[in-house]
């Protein structure tokens, strides 16, 4: 197997230039395939290629930036051991043998004097293929006995719901999205995170296709909608049990389909019962007359598509939202037809269960990570006296960051920091690891839209000293005697090893160059090609465990946190500059809270005013735009920023709750309710 595939050209910049094909595997559902350009062992380039058939070509304004991580004054490049006060990012250059065998030397401390719960591994999955995330880091973290982390900040919600009502069977992809008659994008915006599904959308309508959107604000797709429902956030679940309601009431519920593949739709009839149109409309704040319409046009449209999102699962009835949005092809009986059924991740369809994990789970205690700052000043049973973060930034991505930074303030507190870049968390590391990036390594892509899989390539040597996620969680394997000798314990072993052992042919594929493909196909019609992968194989509508542990229990709405003091909600929608976190070290425009006119007025705030956003968790400084883009009462900073980016060094997240969703133990970012005020100058 070539470690890259390339051919010489002539460039603009005049002398040869490497062109090398390789795939971005970035937290976003498209999993583009990519044409860097490589000069003297530098990217000059970054464009995208044809050899993923769904992205074709074309890739997003964020990763052609993505140079200016590689290069960029923030990159970290070297280990370094702290040497002044946390927070101000000051390190001392060590050589990597110093450096891991201080970590080590750290880790065997906690546990001989805490145990291995006072450990605590930090990181999530989004940004991060098979090569990147739960392999040999969980080998070690499983067999030293450290505590456990739930990676609940973002699709745990959504991803309780799929499993429970379908087990996360595999949904409609971009390429039927033309066979549609209707198309509903439910609390998503592709026009900023997963921009090849646009063109898809963009081509049903040509055809005639009529397009919902739900969202509280008006998006590019929202603007050319047949319906835009500006609902408030938290409320997407009684819109769609009205939903429910309507079809169940005017005869549209396909009760054939139900009695012979699902269980439990008496249930879900049973508390949709109270949530009329109107009263649906009326907490939701949207007019009565389009939701009917939004009713009418899904009753009455074959094939129909709901393409369920993220942005309606971030509240304390995010759960419930996505089971009751996700039921719906169920009792509208949108199944078996191309173009029909819903989408939400396709990341499970290759079934891919990580034998390459040589350790069994242990009965350690478990941390939600939403729960980070918690946990570092409230736990002593034991408390967690070592911190390992890495593939993220908790300091700028995780409800209320103030306790989180008060927590790695510590000075009790050994906290490592494996990342590619000084991000805002790895300014309070004791050491810092430099990690290598998508471009210097091997990775698998897999789209979770599409259902595509591809084989990163490194198209360049690591900057400086960095390190691949496999050679580092190798090394301390080693050095913390975990591993036995026939076991993987670096980067390339770990590639041959999971080349091997993936399911079917998608190894050999891959090898070859071919384009692997599950045995159902990239396309398939949902209880045609595909059916539930519950126990019966059947849609489960009431599953009876998450009815039990819901606090309300299962399709209820919990209502909305807002107060007098606070009435206004704050969202923090994905924006065009940043995949979650990362490339927010990247310089930009002044980042500006978006308000409707109607608020401004309210409050005498005018455009380009500078302004305190605020609750009893904290404040943030920044300037005001004034739009009618988003809908009264709701405002707008956008997902992603650094401590940096504001006037006063501190983010949304810092007026977010840590407290849990519904269903899956998820994070409420859209539960942050504020008011906003304006700021003095000087």
């Amino acid at each position: 197997m070539s470690p890259v595939s390339s051919r010489e050209r002539n460039t603009p910049l005049g002398g040869p230039a490497s062109i090398v094909e390789t795939a971005c595997p970035l937290d976003c559902p498209d999993a583009c395939s990519l044409h860097v350009t490589v000069r003297h062992g530098k990217v000059v380039t970054i464009d995208g290629s044809h050899r993923n058939p769904v992205t074709n070509g074309f890739i997003c304004a964020k990763v052609r930036r993505f140079g200016e991580r590689l290069y960029g004054t923030d990159r970290l490049q070297y280990p370094g051991v702290r040497r002044g006060r946390k927070g101000q990012g000051r390190f001392e250059r060590v050589s990597w043998d110093v450096a891991l065998g201080l970590v080590a030397e750290r880790m065997e401390r906690a546990k001989r004097e805490s145990g291995g719960e006072s450990i605590l591994p930090y990181s999530y999955g989004g940004s991060n293929g098979l090569m990147t995330q739960d392999n040999l880091d969980a080998t070690l973290w499983r067999r030293f006995g450290t505590s456990r982390l739930a990676r609940t900040v973002c699709a745990a919600p959504t991803g309780a719901a799929n499993m429970a009502l379908y087990g996360k069977m595999p949904s409609v992809t971009y390429d039927d999205y033309p066979d549609a008659k209707l198309i509903i994008l439910w609390g998503v915006n592709p026009s900023a995170s997963g921009i090849h599904l646009v063109p898809y959308v963009r081509e049903a309508q040509k055809r005639g296709a009529a397009l919902v959107v739900i969202d509280p604000r008006s998006t590019p797709l929202a603007r050319s909608a047949a319906v835009h429902l500006p609902v408030k956030p938290g409320t997407d679940v009684v819109v769609a049990l009205a939903l429910h309601r309507y079809l169940f009431a005017n005869g549209y519920a396909d009760r054939q389909f139900l009695q012979a593949h699902s269980v439990g739709s008496d249930q879900l009839r049973e508390r949709a019962e109270e949530w009329t149109i109107e009263r649906a409309a009326d907490v939701a704040g949207i007019p009565a007359a389009d939701l009917q319409q939004a009713a009418d046009l899904y009753a009455r449209s074959s094939p129909a598509l709901i393409r369920c999102g993220w942005g309606l699962e971030r509240n304390r009835n995010g759960g419930n939202a996505a089971m009751a949005v996700l039921a719906l092809p169920a009792v509208g009986g949108k199944f078996g037809v191309r173009g029909g059924g819903y989408s939400m991740s396709n990341s499970a369809s290759w079934d891919i269960e990580r034998p390459w994990i040589t350790a069994p789970e242990p009965g350690t205690r478990i941390v939600n990570m939403n729960h980070l700052g918690r946990a570092l000043l409230d736990y002593d049973n034991p408390p967690v006296n070592l911190l390992f973060v890495y593939n993220c930034n908790p300091a700028a991505t995780v409800p209320d960051q103030h306790r989180i930074v008060r927590g790695l303030e510590r000075e009790d507190l050994f906290t490592v920091v494996f990342e590619q870049v000084m991000s805002d968390t790895a300014l309070y590391a004791d050491v810092v690891l430099p990690a290598t990036t998508f471009l210097e390594g091997y990775d698998f892509a897999r789209a979770y839209g599409p259902v595509h899989i591809d084989l990163g390539l490194p198209v360049i040597e690591p900057v400086g000293e960095a390190r691949s996620n496999a050679d580092v969680f190798g090394e301390l394997c080693s050095r913390l005697n975990v591993l036995t000798e026939d076991e993987v314990s670096g980067e390339l072993d770990l590639l041959i090893r999971v080349l091997d052992t993936l399911p079917g042919t998608v190894g050999a594929d891959l090898r070859a160059g071919r384009k692997p493909a599950p045995s159902f196909g990239t396309r398939p019609v949902q209880f045609v090609d595909v059916f539930p992968k519950t126990r019966d194989r059947k849609i489960d509508l009431f599953p009876a465990a998450l009815e039990e542990s819901a606090p309300a229990g299962l399709y209820r709405y919990q209502g909305d946190p807002a107060t007098a003091e606070y009435p206004l909600t704050l969202i923090s929608p994905a924006s065009e500059r940043t995949i979650s976190s990362t490339l927010g070290e990247l310089p930009r425009p002044d980042v500006k809270l978006l308000m409707h006119p109607e608020d401004a007025a309210e409050r005498g705030l005018t455009d380009n005013d500078l302004v305190r956003i605020f609750n009893e968790l904290g404040e943030v400084h920044t300037t005001l735009s004034v739009l009618p883009t988003v809908r009264p009462g709701t405002v707008s900073l956008p997902k992603g920023l650094w401590r940096r980016s504001t006037r006063n060094g501190v983010t949304g997240t810092a007026l977010v709750p840590d407290s849990l969703t519904d269903i899956g133990g998820g994070a409420c970012f859209n539960d942050a309710r504020v008011q906003v005020a304006s700021l003095p100058v000087g």
